[in-house]
């Protein structure tokens, strides 16, 4: 993933402010909120700043995740072409679905709040989802998660990586 926001605060296109990469960057699955912040501190994007754009740009799609994942999935599955890859997708997410079965909200806390390769608000949505959690408690546990992230990635971006980089 470093190597990623690296790559792109590296070759971000010109028309994009910086703003507007991070907000872009915290959109993507896999890069997320985590993404979002190291990039902002790449680009010397003041804290306060960064957590809200990041924070905005990693909640857009979870209620699209929510709401109509499995329907899409559904449909997906009906193509030769998407199949494998949406069959792939259920199994990676299920695959990392045992903390939130026995847990339920707090697990999915956990889930999306440890900033680790494979977690955080998207797979959690997708699990939650997939599990059929209900929305009542996965919204709040998946908000909890990503404040959760947020703390502990700006102590990583903006504590730790920010000296490094003064």
């Amino acid at each position: 993933m470093e190597s990623i926001v690296h790559w792109f605060a590296a070759n971000m296109p010109s028309f994009l402010s910086p703003e507007v990469a991070v907000f872009l960057v915290s959109m993507v699955p896999i890069l997320e909120l985590r993404g979002g912040l190291l990039l902002a501190t790449l680009l010397k994007i003041p804290m306060t700043q960064a957590i809200v754009i990041c924070i905005i740009g990693n909640l857009i799609p979870i209620p699209f995740i929510l709401l109509f994942i499995k329907q899409i999935f559904k449909w997906l599955k009906k193509t030769k072409l998407f199949r494998p890859l949406v069959e792939k997708m259920e199994r990676r997410a299920m695959g990392k679905s045992d903390q939130i079965k026995r847990y339920e909200f707090w697990g999915l806390v956990l889930f999306v709040g440890i900033p680790l390769p494979g977690t955080g608000a998207w797979t959690g949505s997708l699990v939650a989802s997939l599990l059929e959690v209900d929305l009542k408690k996965s919204v709040p546990a998946i908000l909890l998660g990503l404040c959760m992230a947020t703390v502990i990635m700006c102590i990583v971006g903006y504590g730790a990586l920010g000296s490094i980089l003064s």
